[in-house]
């Protein structure tokens, strides 16, 4: 599911020029290259919750703080930067989680912990947001796409 989410996530990135990638819908909005990075760090803060059964550190939180939160902390991080960029930010923590993925036991996806709100969830689920966060953000990358061509072609002021 998570690499069917990926190469659809893939497709619909594929070519984006830095310009693409940094459009504004409105000030506040999120940019394309805000939601990649956003995939990155949610991805990157479960790892650090599931795999390793912690909260992040303070310093952790403050690294991918700008991804977790995006505002006005996203729009200064995540400009300029060509596509590749962000396409390698996703590979490297994609690849870090799969090779988790192949050491732990069908056991660990059904580990109960507190979580949001101090709720119970397991790791199935845990991974399922972050799947289903990805998927959400898609929907917006392509939406964001569709505005930034009709403007680009005067059909929207």
């Amino acid at each position: 599911m998570m690499n069917y989410a990926r190469s659809t996530t893939l497709e619909a990135v594929e070519g984006l020029t830095i310009e693409e990638l940094d459009f504004l819908v409105h000030d506040e909005a999120n940019t394309i290259g805000m939601l990649l990075g956003h995939m990155a760090a949610v991805e990157k803060i479960y790892q650090i919750i599931t795999f390793e059964r912690r909260n992040p550190t303070e310093e952790e939180e403050e690294a991918l703080g700008a991804g977790l939160e995006l505002g006005e902390k996203g729009k200064a991080a995540f400009k300029g930067f060509p596509l590749e960029y962000y396409l390698g930010e996703l590979q490297d923590v994609r690849e870090n989680t799969f090779q988790k993925f192949h050491t732990l036991t069908d056991e660990w996806l059904f580990e109960q912990t507190n979580w949001w709100w101090n709720e119970q969830g397991n790791n199935y689920f845990k991974w399922f947001h972050v799947l289903e966060d990805e998927l959400n953000h898609r929907g917006q990358i392509r939406m964001i796409k569709k505005i930034y061509s009709k403007e680009k072609s005067g059909l929207v002021k």
